[in-house]
């Protein structure tokens, strides 16, 4: 198990100490609306200034571990979940989720995150059916936490207005994504109108259904460039 982590690092590029010194685990928080809310934390460092909450796609499940404690290199079947590591570093933790439109639920994730690494700038990331959750709770959320990131939108992200909002938005798309729920024309009409910042990714390889995680839809092969892309521009913003 051990060399088959350590060979899934080297694959996606990764430096291998950093990867050794990974915490990646199934944790507790509070109990939302009466019930223990589980989810996957992912960090390096002990002192980080942003966090990323993840949240899956398609039906937008996640198949936690029965108990809390190492989750090991499964749930690698949707490009953010699959991608967790790669956000992580001193700077970032990352937090994995399902798919919600509650905002209490982030917001205790949220609670959760500062009650073990202090005040944090806050990230809520979706990607294909899941970025009708991010755009959900937009309003609701919104200056609460630093910002959304919806990655291969579904079509609704072209009437979403991120003008006046406090805030931070960016919408990531793939140029060869053709799945019929999340055309990227859709995502561009989107920053044209509102002027919501873009980034087009391209590249990689699809070897899977229009729509899922191995197609273009998933960045599938571009994962560290998309998700560096990402990094950047959140760290652009302070």
């Amino acid at each position: 198990m051990k060399a088959l982590f350590l060979l899934l690092f080297i694959s996606l590029g990764l430096d291998v100490n950093a990867a050794l010194a990974m915490d990646d685990k199934a944790v507790t928080a509070k109990p939302y609306d009466g019930e223990p809310l589980r989810y996957v934390l992912t960090n390096e460092g002990a002192s980080p200034k942003y966090a990323v909450i993840l949240m899956p796609g398609g039906v937008g499940r996640l198949a936690m571990p029965n108990a809390d404690g190492p989750v090991g290199i499964k749930l690698n079947d949707n490009f953010l979940i699959r991608s967790r590591r790669l956000f992580v570093d001193s700077q970032f933790v990352a937090a994995s989720t399902g798919a919600t439109t509650a905002p209490g639920k982030i917001t205790a994730i949220v609670t959760d995150l500062e009650s073990r690494y202090g005040k944090l700038k806050v990230y809520v990331i979706g990607t294909s059916r899941s970025t009708e959750s991010t755009m959900a709770l937009t309003k609701p959320l919104d200056g609460q936490v630093a910002g959304f990131i919806h990655t291969s939108s579904v079509n609704a992200i072209a009437s979403l207005d991120t003008r006046g909002l406090k805030s931070r938005h960016l919408i990531v798309a793939h140029n060869r994504d053709v799945c019929r729920a999340t055309r990227p024309s859709n995502s561009q009409s989107s920053s044209k109108t509102y002027g919501t910042e873009l980034i087009m990714m391209d590249g990689g390889k699809s070897v899977d259904d229009d729509c899922e995680a191995w197609a273009y839809h998933g960045y599938n092969g571009i994962e560290k460039e998309t998700v560096d892309k990402i990094k950047a521009w959140i760290l652009a913003g302070g």
